[in-house]
């Protein structure tokens, strides 16, 4: 008997016939962003307490990883007291750049900056799901509405960096990008970027993640390569990666990614 593989959908690709990265040679390491200390009270059973976290950050350190997600401060106390600890007892290195991840709700974004209240600098990364299912059944908004939750929580964002002395770096990730229409994709991080307003001295972050890997290392490198030609802040953002691995393929399509125009990995 036949696999019944006629009840899935393919995969969309991307019409790009004058793709470039297949030609390019990667010739120097990519920023690097640790997402270990968010990602293991996300998705482990026993999540790990304070004393696991701070074993985890000092081994992160030790290794050289310049830029550290520490945390979630607005879903957990653990995560939120992990992040003053860090920053009270001063153990976050001067070259070592801390982020927190928040959602696009005003609450938690407050809550985030009184988290890293103290610190020399810190990523504060922002996102929303921007998918076609998530933005039907979660939260039951158009388009347009999506982008105004994304601005809305940009612009308080830009609000509260103004109002601390720790040098913010902004980041926006438009989550499940893997699943979100190519132009709508880059019409949200266009409003966010107009919102935020970086400059090429002042770079803002805009990571794409593959939330759930559904497509092979080619198509992602075409997603991005075409978002890349398109952002019109372009020369005032960092390209981030962020692969997940449901097909085996993560460090694949990271390394295709940055082939693509991408420099920083998550």
């Amino acid at each position: 008997m036949a696999m019944p593989f006629t009840k899935y959908r393919p995969y969309e690709t991307v019409e790009l016939p004058d793709r470039t990265w297949p030609d390019r040679v990667l010739d120097r390491a990519p920023l690097w962003c640790s997402t270990d200390l968010r990602d293991g009270n996300q998705a482990l059973v026993n999540p790990m307490d304070a004393t696991r976290k701070r074993r985890f950050f000092d081994l992160l350190v030790h290794l050289g990883v310049k830029e550290i997600e520490v945390g979630f401060p607005a879903a957990s106390l653990t995560d939120f007291e992990f992040v003053r600890t860090l920053v009270e007892e001063d153990l976050i290195p001067a070259d070592t750049t801390i982020a927190v991840l928040t959602q696009a709700r005003p609450e938690l974004i407050e809550r985030s900056f009184e988290a890293i209240a103290g610190a020399r600098r810190a990523i504060v990364h922002l996102y929303n799901s921007t998918s076609t299912t998530q933005r039907r059944v979660v939260f039951r908004l158009d388009t347009a509405g999506i982008t105004d939750l994304a601005v809305r929580g940009t612009a308080l964002c830009k609000q509260l960096a103004a109002e601390t002395d720790t040098e913010i770096v902004f980041q926006y990730s438009p989550e499940s990008f893997h699943h979100t229409e190519l132009d709508y994709a880059l019409e949200i991080c266009e409003a966010v970027a107009a919102e935020w307003d970086p400059s090429p001295s002042a770079k803002m972050i805009v990571n794409l993640p593959t939330t759930v890997e559904q497509f092979p290392p080619n198509v992602y490198a075409d997603r991005i390569e075409w978002f890349g030609r398109r952002f019109s802040r372009r020369d005032s953002a960092v390209i981030s990666v962020h692969p997940h691995n449901d097909r085996g393929t993560a460090v694949a399509t990271a390394e295709l990614g940055l082939m693509a125009g991408a420099e920083r990995v998550e």
